[in-house]
């Protein structure tokens, strides 16, 4: 994993969304590593953490979250999986993306131009709903669908940071693996009662990282004071069957039952099905070639640490 060690110029670091899975986790790694770890809520009344006040929707934030951060990392925005794609939920998914971010640049301009470093997150979702076999990486033109339109115009707003000399890095993150909730949580339920099985094809290709990989290339990132865009995946994608039976050999489980067939996901959870048994095959060679080095670059070794 990357160096620990305290970058001298940055002192303090906001982080949106810092109580979510990735947030929670970052700000552990950022607190341990010596940094002092700041948040922005609408409720700030948490005792961990330096809480301020901010409300997208309402264009407010607290100056002094901004005027005391050395750097930000910005994580929130609401969850793609978290409800059925309605007309309205998709409109939430993109509006908390673009309009935090547009606030955020309004708010540096304006109180603290200096910033030393603005680091986002992003997704592999840009690539498109299903990139089949090809390897892709952060040349690899935008893809096709709702997802990837969102994350085309998120980018297009942290970019803007770039205008006021501000160093900025994008982090298009792939499916996170934790213990605690995300993805590998909802696909080991039905695993451990015997009635898990791979979805639409199984050919589809995850593209994951264990969250303490994810939080270490934020963590590098800010360390090392390294712009640009990187693929925030392990080194080595598999596909859904192949993932499936890695997490039920894991969990001690058989497979008995056929693949779920898509329309049939369809029919469960409507639009949002098209991110299930579609996937991307996604490079992290960018990223090693700045130096990090994956704690977990193979999918069983990330989930034993997980799920034993």
């Amino acid at each position: 994993m990357t160096s620990t060690k305290l970058n001298d110029s940055i002192k303090t670091v906001l982080i949106t969304g810092g109580s979510g899975l990735v947030g929670t986790e970052l700000s552990k790694l950022l607190t341990s590593s010596g940094y002092k770890v700041t948040h922005l809520s609408r409720n700030p009344t948490q005792k961990h953490y330096q809480t301020f006040y901010w409300d997208v929707k309402k264009g407010e934030i607290e100056d002094e979250a901004i005027t005391s951060a050395d750097a930000i990392i910005h994580l929130a925005g609401a969850g793609v999986s978290d409800k059925r794609w309605s007309d309205a939920w998709k409109k939430e998914i993109y509006d908390s993306r673009i309009d935090s971010t547009r606030l955020l640049r309004e708010k540096v301009k304006e109180l603290n131009p200096s910033l030393k470093h603005f680091i986002s997150a992003s997704a592999v979702g840009l690539y498109g709903w299903d990139t089949g076999d090809q390897l892709v990486d952060e040349s690899t033109a935008k893809g096709e669908g709702f997802l990837a339109d969102v994350v085309e115009d998120w980018e297009k707003e942290v970019d803007e940071f770039e205008k006021l000399k501000i160093k900025t890095s994008k982090v298009r993150i792939g499916i996170v693996l934790s213990e605690k909730g995300g993805a590998l949580v909802e696909m080991a339920k039905p695993i451990r009662f015997g009635v898990g099985a791979p979805l639409g094809s199984g050919r589809q290709y995850m593209s994951w990282i264990h969250i303490k990989d994810l939080c270490g290339i934020f963590s590098h990132l800010l360390q090392d004071a390294i712009g640009g865009v990187f693929n925030g995946v392990a080194p080595n994608p598999k596909t859904n069957k192949e993932f499936t039976k890695s997490v039920a050999s894991q969990l001690g489980r058989p497979l008995w039952l056929p693949n779920v067939p898509k329309f049939a996901l369809r029919l469960i959870v409507g639009e949002m099905s098209d991110i299930l048994v579609g996937g991307n095959r996604v490079s992290s060679k960018k990223i090693e070639d700045t130096g990090f080095n994956f704690q977990f670059a193979a999918l069983d070794d990330a989930l034993q640490d997980l799920l034993q």
